[in-house]
């Protein structure tokens, strides 16, 4: 029976009726609730209600902190949860939300939530989740949350589909890692983007002694290796056509032959594939079979590329840097450093920043903080044109020189600028088009600034 502790507060509850005898239903199932102090409104708790409106949902966004602890929804009956009103609170936070009435054991459907996600919420919390697949923000949160589940309580097919440094393999190797089978093998890991296509039989299932030309002894496969564990398939969208088909008959059936074999193998192994590409477009483009597609998709999970999780920037680079010297405590970062880290685009995502760390790191010495002088100079940010200071000490002693011997700013301004036009036709050997351009000035501007100066010098137009 679980013991479970948490807060109960009261939205409403419909006329005639009380929620108490449904606390009391609670605490027989092993729920145990006392009311919430709405001053300090932490984790896990039950609202009850008889409406959704905007308050209440305002009240479960700020209890759950935006789904980041456990607040289950319990509706007075099925007119509390009319119009859509359960997806509103499950938008503002809320884990569930049904109606008192739905079942003939509601106490009992609490006691299983409520046990259920305080053993995924503890493996989420764990060691193991936080030292490889870091993140605090409330969509990361969801999303290992989900992940922990399926591994934990399903023996489900994963598809993890996210750009190239999200943590695919990282998930892949957390899945085998909280599966639960008993006597459970090895992870075996095949990367499709390396397999040559006149071996993949070979890679796949395994050969006989003499079964091709080089076969020299016979070999076990991935589909025998893995049997009793779980194959990865990294990048499975990689799979030509014809061992798409192969694949899809060995996950339906669970037997293979060798090549070159008569005998048929038997194997039980659970799959969990990634890809970088969107194979919901590839099947329709026929480039996927959408057999397949929905074989190794029983759950599908997306990691959001970084750019879209800028909170978890500094507890990564943070993580990166414990790990970079685990033999002391990592330094910290000054102001200007988190800011330019968090502003800082990241095309190849975690991978990427996880690179930028690791050279910040070698720079850095002393005990004091990590400062933008950390920075490698190619990481440096490039500057404005109005914060580029291009002037030399040889710009300066020019001017200082003219105005020595009598020059005038105007005069000093045309013969500048006479030198900035004679400079860019110069080096765009005479296209005027080209010029103007680094000038920063039309076409026409040039040309006819160009005619009066060579009409002010007695030239005749070409």
């Amino acid at each position: 029976m679980s013991r479970t502790r948490v807060w109960h507060t009261i939205a409403g509850w419909r006329e005639g009726a009380s929620p108490l005898p449904a606390v009391e239903s609670l605490a027989r199932a092993g729920v145990g609730s006392v009311p919430l102090d709405l001053d300090d409104p932490r984790g896990p708790g039950i609202v009850f209600f008889d409406a959704v409106d905007e308050a209440l949902c305002d009240f479960v966004r700020d209890a759950s902190r935006n789904g980041l602890e456990r607040v289950l929804g319990i509706g007075s009956g099925a007119a509390a949860l009319a119009g859509g009103a359960g997806w509103r609170l499950l938008r503002s936070g809320a884990s569930d939300v049904f109606a008192w009435d739905h079942s003939r054991d509601p106490a009992a459907e609490v006691a299983a939530r409520f046990e259920r996600w305080e053993a995924v919420d503890r493996l989420v919390a764990s060691p193991l989740v936080q030292h490889n697949l870091v993140g605090r923000s409330a969509a990361w949160t969801g999303l290992m949350r989900q992940i922990v589940e399926v591994a934990c309580f399903t023996d489900a097919p994963v598809l993890i589909t996210g750009e190239s440094g999200t943590g695919k393999e990282l998930v892949a190797r957390l899945v085998h890692t909280l599966d639960t089978r008993p006597r459970k093998r090895d992870l075996v890991v095949l990367d499709c983007t390396t397999i040559v296509p006149e071996l993949s039989g070979s890679e796949f299932f395994g050969h006989e002694r003499g079964a091709f030309t080089g076969a020299v002894g016979p070999r076990e496969g991935a589909f025998a290796l893995a049997d009793g564990g779980t194959l990865f398939l990294d990048e499975v969208g990689e799979l030509p056509p014809g061992m798409q088909a192969q694949l899809l008959r060995v996950v339906q059936e669970k037997t293979f032959k060798r090549v070159g074999g008569n005998a048929w193998n038997r194997t039980e192994f659970r799959l969990v594939c990634a890809t970088n590409r969107n194979l919901v477009d590839e099947v329709a483009r026929g480039g996927f079979r959408g057999d397949l597609y929905y074989r190794i998709a029983s759950v599908a999970f997306h990691l959001p590329p970084l750019r879209d999780r800028p909170e978890d920037v500094l507890p990564l680079v943070r993580h990166f840097l414990e790990q970079l010297r685990p033999q002391e405590d990592p330094p910290e970062l000054d102001d200007a450093m988190c800011e330019y880290l968090q502003k800082r685009e990241y095309p190849g995502n975690v991978r990427d920043l996880r690179q930028l760390v690791t050279r910040i790191a070698y720079r850095h010495v002393g005990p004091g903080p990590i400062t933008i002088g950390d920075l490698p100079a190619d990481e440096r940010p490039v500057p404005l044109a109005e914060e580029l200071e291009w002037r030399d000490p040889s710009f300066d002693t020019s001017i200082r020189r003219a105005l020595s011997q009598g020059i005038g700013l105007k005069e000093i301004g045309r013969l500048a600028t006479e030198a900035a036009i004679s400079i860019a036709i110069g080096d765009e050997e005479g296209n005027l088009q080209r010029a103007a351009q680094r000038l920063g000035v039309t076409d026409r501007a040039l040309q006819m600034r160009q005619a009066a100066r060579r009409q002010s010098a007695g030239e005749k137009p070409n």
